[in-house]
């Protein structure tokens, strides 16, 4: 065991109210690949980066694109919680963690035991009719082809955060309050270059900020500790 993470092991030890704030990182390691990625073969299936297709405006105008994209990149249902989710989710049954506050829509945290989640982007798990509000599962979504619609004819759109959508204020208020009364505040598989969700962890008022991930992050921080290494392989070992 490293220094760093009997350091870790210490901090989460003293702690009785933890926040983990998480991105990607997190999900890739149960195989979900970031969308953001366009190596390979990206240019050859795709007209458009990512950034636009999953934008409000193409949403509307391009409904078929979107929802081609949307299925191929973003839903993985067979993806299962890896060491990370798990981690998590023993620390909240102990009473140490108070809240995860994710970045993502897969349910992975959710589907490992946390209960307490706060989805800053919203989930695939959740489908609304734009029409009628009927609500849909993901199963319906992956068992349908194209534009999926409603018994009523309307569109039904996933209740994510699109580009140009804001977020959520009932989710935002509650991710402000509890980062703001956490004692650990941990970041975990995140660069923090997504706005406006990186800048909540400005509301942390302690001195005990833990960074991992295993790349640098886009933002200076005053951090107790930092450790460069995938987040699931790091909480597997405390």
């Amino acid at each position: 065991m490293t220094e760093s993470i009997k350091t870790l092991r210490e901090l989460v030890n003293a702690s009785s109210s933890i926040v983990f704030f998480g991105g990607a990182g997190v999900s890739t390691e149960s195989g979900i690949p970031d969308f953001r990625s366009t190596g390979g073969l990206y240019h050859q299936e795709w007209s458009y980066p990512p950034e636009v297709i999953l934008s409000h405006s193409f949403y509307k105008s391009n409904p078929e694109e979107f929802f081609r994209f949307y299925r191929a990149k973003l839903l993985a249902p067979d993806a299962k919680p890896n060491a990370a989710h798990k981690k998590l989710a023993q620390w909240e049954k102990e009473g140490r963690l108070k809240a995860v506050v994710t970045q993502n829509i897969d349910g992975l945290h959710q589907a490992a035991g946390s209960r307490n989640v706060l989805e800053l982007h919203g989930s695939v798990h959740r489908n609304f009719c734009e029409r009628c509000g009927k609500f849909y599962g993901l199963d319906h979504i992956l068992h349908t082809e194209g534009v999926p619609r409603c018994d009523c004819g309307g569109i039904i759109k996933p209740d994510v955060v699109l580009y140009e959508e804001g977020l959520n204020e009932d989710t935002l208020h509650a991710a402000v309050r509890t980062i703001s009364e956490a004692d650990l505040m941990m970041i975990g598989g995140t660069s923090l270059n997504v706005w406006p969700a990186a800048g909540l962890i400005n509301y942390y008022r302690g001195n005990r900020l833990v960074l991992i991930n295993k790349s640098a992050v886009g933002r200076d921080l005053d951090a107790a500790l930092v450790i460069t290494e995938p987040i699931g392989e790091v909480l597997s070992q405390i």
